[in-house]
């Protein structure tokens, strides 16, 4: 029988080697059609189905939801890509040693995709939210998972069909060594979540225009569904640990369990009802440590905890920035004198400041006021302590001619020059394209 204890043991079993920690990187594009810019549907010709059974026959192993028949996922190498709910494609890369091997990742996965498209004539669009489709223009990808969420969404927030079918992110995950490490880690990005929002701003247009937000997507997330997201200020508290963490994600509320390839409904129970025994009488399940993965992966807080640390703040990017992302935060996180010294940058601040961050990053961006200064300047310091620690880290490409600091240089330019993506974007549609969002259709694509 699964007991309390199983669940704190499930992250202990997530300590890594301090030598030997690993980086993953997720990331997520539209698909849209190359002639009208709709987003793919799954059973049309060369849809997403068509594209999943591709990749099957380029040598990934298919994963099917219920009958053996529809293919929602796939697997190869460590990696996955799987399906979102309006037909985003995500990678989730694997485990890896430095940056230049996620790069690599990326790089060999968008090629793989990209050349899939030229045969299928669509595009890949790295954007946090789609610039010109509404929510009506985007179809339900047939996974059991999204019926649940779909029907439960708009009960606990009122934005959390557009979060699922209009947006995309870009995520990395990170290694702990210790308990102790996870909390500082976990304290460290949640302080600098909004800032990390800010820096790879890149959703600022909705139906065509430009809209009030930088990130529309974190906007978006804003309003889900405030019991599973957020920046869980008991973190910061003096006894946190795995077990607090546990205490957090048994009283969220559910969203399912899987028997027999069969997608359960269990929204109106939290996980410490089925823990209990609790579900007054109409279903007779015990609960198993996969059900517990499953449910802590339906927990969206800006930074979640697994066997390692998700940072899920940042809006997915073009191309250039999306090696940029993960060494970002490995500069910070993985080298101590790095880390130390973004702690001493964050140490004063307070709830109230990481609750203002998080408010106005997704509106105002680089540009908003912060302490004395902006948010711009915070980035700008951070900037600085990351590329600090990937030269410290001294991780060489193959060939020898550079360390982790190159994937940096478009993150360089952007705020040396005070500009988000976001921020470019803005700027080229009031210009270059003569507020003519089609035109990013052209520019903007991988």
């Amino acid at each position: 029988m699964l007991k309390k204890n199983d669940l704190i043991e499930y992250f202990f079993k997530g300590i890594k080697d301090k030598n030997n920690l690993k980086i993953g990187v997720e990331h997520e594009k539209f698909v849209l059609s190359k002639t009208n810019f709709h987003q793919v549907s799954y059973d049309m010709k060369n849809g997403i189905k068509d594209i999943l059974l591709r990749f099957k026959k380029n040598g990934w192993i298919a994963k099917y939801d219920d009958n053996g028949e529809t293919i929602i996922a796939l697997e190869r190498f460590g990696e996955s890509i799987t399906l979102e709910p309006g037909g985003q494609i995500e990678l989730s890369g694997a485990q890896l040693n430095n940056i230049h091997q996620t790069c690599t990742e990326t790089t060999r996965h968008l090629k793989e995709l990209k050349e899939i498209g030229e045969d299928f004539d669509f595009i890949l669009l790295g954007l946090g939210v789609e610039p010109s489709l509404k929510l009506e223009d985007f179809p339900w990808m047939p996974k059991q998972r999204y019926d649940i969420m779909k029907n439960y969404m708009p009960t606990v927030g009122s934005l959390g069909h557009h979060m699922m079918k209009r947006t995309c992110t870009n995520q990395v995950n990170l290694d702990f060594f210790s308990e102790d490490d996870m909390k500082k880690k976990y304290r460290l990005m949640l302080n600098l979540e909004g800032i990390a929002t800010a820096i790879f701003a890149n959703s600022p247009f909705d139906n065509r225009k430009i809209s009030l937000y930088k990130s529309l997507r974190s906007h978006f997330w804003h309003h889900t569904d405030k019991n599973r997201t957020g920046l869980l200020p008991f973190v910061f508290e003096e006894d946190f640990n795995f077990e607090k963490y546990v205490e957090y994600a048994l009283d969220v509320p559910m969203y399912f369990i899987i028997r027999d390839h069969k997608y359960i409904n269990m929204t109106n129970y939290t996980f410490r009802h089925f823990l209990e025994n609790k579900l007054k009488n109409e279903i007779h399940i015990e609960p198993n440590i996969d059900d517990w993965v499953n449910h802590i992966s339906t927990l969206f807080p800006q930074v979640r905890l697994k066997q390692f640390l998700e940072i899920r703040s940042m809006d997915a990017c073009s191309w250039d920035l999306i090696c940029s992302q993960p060494a970002f935060w490995i500069g910070l996180l993985y080298n101590e004198k790095a880390f130390n010294k973004a702690q001493e940058l964050v140490e004063s601040w307070t709830q109230d400041d990481r609750n203002y961050i998080n408010k106005v990053a997704p509106r105002e961006g680089l540009q908003a006021k912060f302490k004395d200064g902006t948010i711009l300047d915070v980035a700008q310091n951070l900037f600085e302590i990351s590329k600090q620690g990937l030269d410290a880290r001294n991780i060489l490409a193959r060939n020898k001619s550079y360390n982790e600091t190159f994937y940096l240089k478009d993150l360089e330019n952007n705020l040396a020059s005070g500009n988000s993506p976001a921020d470019l974007l803005i700027n080229k549609f009031n210009t270059k394209w003569d507020q003519d969002i089609k035109k990013i259709y052209s520019e903007n694509i991988f």
